[in-house]
């Protein structure tokens, strides 16, 4: 058992909730018994961190205090037990339906977005540069699990769009300007729909690699939450395959 939170293991796992460090390990952490079940059903954990001498699974156990749980912790009534998980490849997958958020800042939306991709039967969610870190903490809370079930990578869209578009993906962007109600957009059999930043909306050079824009028709209000419209285009637009 581990008790000291100086012990060489415990400080390098503290370090995986900086990005820079995440990035250079190619790991992440999680927290609770939910998501790291998750992550051991996903088949992306490689080691749980619990003070529960006999917790068994199929990946390497570390036993340590509550003292070093607490301090390994990010919430404040901490359950006992974390994961550290592998990154997936980051690459496009085979398939026939792509969320793609451009600039998407709030991690609460995010993570709801990427739920909602997972229920509504799409293949890939990918997120520019520019958009919060997948593996931020707050993210990985609001997926719920999500993560470990749909593939998520992060791209540069500039380079990311043509690509899917040379595969046969119809990429629909998003705006209020020059856009056709979503009702008449037709349905193919590959198709990405790209979200825009909270305040912002899309970028204007984003925009223009799109082979269409649509907008939700709504009244009294100006817009919908990212998060929302999301939802209400992939299930206008959700897979059946």
């Amino acid at each position: 058992m581990i008790t000291s939170i100086h012990n060489e293991t415990i400080k390098s796992l503290k370090k995986l909730y900086k990005k820079k460090y995440r990035d250079q390990e190619n790991c992440f952490l999680v927290e609770g018994h939910h998501m790291v079940n998750e992550a051991l059903a996903s088949g992306m954990a490689d080691l749980v961190i619990t003070t529960d001498s006999n917790y068994q699974c199929d990946c390497d156990v570390l036993i340590v205090s509550e003292t070093v749980i607490k301090h390994l912790s990010e919430t404040k009534t901490p359950q006992n037990v974390l994961a550290r998980c592998r990154k997936p490849d980051n690459k496009i997958v085979a398939g026939h339906r792509y969320l793609i958020l451009d600039g998407v800042q709030d991690p609460g939306n995010v993570g709801t977005m990427i739920r909602s991709a997972l229920a509504f039967g799409f293949d890939q969610v990918i997120l520019s540069d520019d958009s919060v870190d997948l593996y931020n903490d707050k993210v990985l809370r609001s997926t719920q699990g999500a993560l470990f079930h749909i593939s998520v990578i992060r791209s540069q869209l500039k380079a990311l769009i043509p690509e899917l578009k040379q595969k046969g993906v119809k990429v629909i962007g998003t705006s209020l300007q020059s856009a056709v109600p979503i009702d008449d957009i037709k349905t193919v059999d590959q198709m990405a729909f790209v979200m825009g930043s909270e305040g912002q909306g899309m970028h204007d050079d984003i925009l223009s690699l799109c082979d269409q824009a649509l907008y939700i028709p709504i009244t009294t209000m100006e817009s919908l939450n990212v998060g929302v419209a999301a939802g209400i285009i992939m299930h206008h637009f959700h897979a059946n395959f």
